[in-house]
């Protein structure tokens, strides 16, 4: 580690490993590539079946240097489904998180993926900047939960529910950037308290009416609260934290 630049693996202690399942080598092997490039990740193996990818998961619960963190998990495999391939890791008991992969858009497969614990839902294709936007926003889930053994907050729950949210995906407002918008979303994560629209004005060093405008987007898009602050003279003035509806 060299000035304040950190290893993301570091934080959790090591790599997070990853299993590819993919029917499609050229696909396999690309993701596998877009997932080395990313600081915190390592390379578990690929599958190109569900078949295969059970036995990878078997033989890692007995090999812990050796394990699976994560699943990038393609729907349509040869030999199963995506979603009765988790079913059948859940049925056995076995801890590990999955992205889907796909080009699946149904919206049935989608609400059921949420059912089978699937983390978040990647439709191909994909430029690797937003893969790796999915897999940072996996790796601050992560980091939240390292070393706690109780969320002790609703702010804490919140913030830590929020890393899989991705307000730089959808259609920003007219006058928006999203550099900005990132910048308001990592203070909101970041603070120990909800923060108010001057608060967030003088710690980006926008003006007061540019920081109220995007944390109404954020409430707007369900991805921000707004709530009243008391205690202070004249009207209650409106504070705002990570964790909408």
């Amino acid at each position: 580690m060299t000035g304040d630049t950190i290893d993301p693996g570091s934080v959790l202690g090591s790599d997070i490993r990853v299993l590819v399942v993919d029917d499609e080598p050229l696909t396999a092997t690309a993701h596998a590539d877009y997932v080395r490039r990313v600081p915190g990740f390592s390379v578990a193996g690929i599958a190109a079946t569900g078949s295969e990818a059970l036995r990878l998961i078997k033989q890692s619960l007995n090999s812990p240097e050796d394990g699976i963190d994560l699943i990038l998990l393609d729907m349509n495999l040869p030999d199963t489904h995506g979603l009765e391939l988790c079913r059948r890791i859940r049925a056995a008991g076995v801890e590990v998180d999955v992205i889907a992969i796909t080009a699946v858009r149904e919206t049935k497969v989608v609400r059921a993926s949420i059912s089978v614990g699937i983390v978040q839902y990647l439709i191909k294709p994909f430029a690797f900047a937003l893969f790796a936007e999915k897999l940072g926003n996996y790796l601050d889930f992560r980091r939240n939960f390292e070393g706690i053994e109780t969320l002790t907050t609703q702010t804490h729950v919140d913030q830590t529910l929020a890393a899989f949210r991705n307000p730089i995906s959808t259609q920003l407002s007219k006058g928006l950037s999203e550099e900005t918008l990132r910048r308001v979303v990592e203070l909101l994560r970041e603070a120990s308290a909800a923060l108010s629209a001057s608060e967030v004005a003088v710690a980006l060093t926008i003006s007061r009416i540019t920081a109220r405008r995007y944390l109404e987007y954020l409430v707007d898009a369900g991805l921000s609260e707004r709530l009243s602050r008391y205690g202070t003279p004249g009207r209650p003035e409106l504070e705002y934290r990570l964790g909408g509806r």
